[in-house]
């Protein structure tokens, strides 16, 4: 007999509401036979998680709290032990509870590890901290794998635009060519610009260096790149001679800007056979250190919230200076430089200089929480010295 399809919906839906309740049922049953055998309080120590598996409950054990794979670089403060009964079988807990007290609950003690966790960070897939002063990364992961840095890369830009200066073979008034059809296009792309260049408009040097420092402007920087060298391809090539002249070995350079060829493609801008710049943590790090070094000024203008340029307003998103989101006041940070494609992730390098202490450059690539994890890792390099 065929059984209409109106009638097979409804057995389904009918066996798959019972299923699904008889799985309730079973799962809060097996839960309730937790019981206490005997409980006792315990010196206060730290612990952490043993390896991914393993979960903090309430003391009942109907309730799951936390996964210690949702937390793998926490330290655990255990303050209570208890004997817990299931079915025939007994096993020792700790009651267990993070730093701020704000996940706290009950876990087998065969999940957990003496000691404070060692220090991580969760989303960045490259990082370094430098101590500026002595050069020495004095915490890495990964440091050395070079990994496309999108805007990050205007550090180098930057820092030859301001060595032509220097060297005395042009000027913050020099003007700059911008009416290339190309470099217009991208300043009005919403997915590559954003600083505008008008035809009724002479941008200056100064205009174009900030505009690629705090706004972040591709267009200001590719144009910056020709009035250094001449062409793109030939600033290009700066880019790449610097980098071996510091011996960064992990570090080549396709775009003054930091967008990938692929993107570059359709303003007339892609070179070479790479798709992207490919910089590692580290020698980020150390091209940071030139520029600092070498032009300080950098500090200065790097740390500006905002400033209108030709009447754009050119906003600087590094939310870890004072005011934003993220600041925090001994740790004194005044630069440098966000970054983010699609392709790269979020990307930023950060710097301050803690009193009596030695200055700190961060590098953080391809991460989720670029702002929490540079404060935590600038915290962390400190808590290791650095002293001055």
């Amino acid at each position: 007999m065929r059984i209409s399809k109106f009638k097979g919906f409804m057995l389904a839906l009918l066996f798959t509401v019972t299923l699904g309740a008889a799985v309730n049922v079973q799962v809060t049953a097996n839960a309730a036979t937790y019981t206490t055998v005997s409980t006792k309080t315990v010196t206060k120590a730290a612990y952490h998680k043993k390896s991914t598996a393993g979960a903090i409950y309430n003391k009942a054990h109907n309730k799951r709290i936390a996964t210690m794979k949702g937390y793998p670089n926490t330290t655990w403060y255990v303050t209570q032990q208890a004997t817990l009964k299931h079915s025939n079988s007994k096993g020792i807990y700790y009651y267990v509870a993070n730093k701020s007290g704000s996940v706290k609950g009950w876990i087998w003690h065969g999940y957990l590890k003496k000691g404070k966790a060692p220090f991580g960070l969760k989303y960045a897939k490259n990082a370094v901290a430098l101590d500026y002063t002595t050069g020495k990364a004095v915490w890495s992961k990964s440091a050395n794998t070079a990994r496309p840095i999108a805007s990050v890369s205007k550090l180098m830009t930057l820092y030859l635009v301001l060595d032509k200066i220097d060297n005395g073979s042009g000027k913050w008034t020099d003007i700059v060519k911008t009416n290339n059809s190309g470099l217009v296009a991208m300043g009005n792309s919403a997915s590559c610009g954003g600083f505008k260049f008008y035809s009724n408009h002479k941008y200056t040097v100064k205009e174009l260096y900030d505009a690629a420092l705090l706004d972040s402007s591709n267009n200001a920087a590719i144009a910056l790149g020709q009035w250094v060298s001449g062409s793109n391809a030939k600033f290009i090539k700066k880019m790449n001679a610097q980098a071996q002249a510091w011996n960064l070995d992990k570090a080549s350079f396709v775009s003054a800007s930091g967008l990938e060829n692929s993107d570059l493609k359709a303003f007339g801008y892609n070179y070479g056979s790479a798709n992207a710049n490919m910089v590692s943590a580290k020698d980020v790090a150390l091209i940071a250190q030139h520029l600092i070094k070498d032009y300080p000024q950098i500090l200065t203008d790097g740390s500006v919230g905002s400033k209108t340029v030709n009447g754009q307003l050119c906003y600087n998103y590094n939310n870890m200076l004072k005011g934003r989101k993220y600041y925090q006041a001994s740790l004194n940070v005044d630069g440098l430089k966000t970054g983010y494609t699609p392709f790269a992730g979020y990307c930023f390098v950060g710097t301050g200089q803690k009193a009596g202490k030695h200055r700190v450059i961060t590098v953080v690539l391809h991460d989720e929480n670029e702002f929490t994890e540079t404060q935590s890792l600038m915290n962390h390099a400190y808590s290791l010295g650095m002293d001055a």
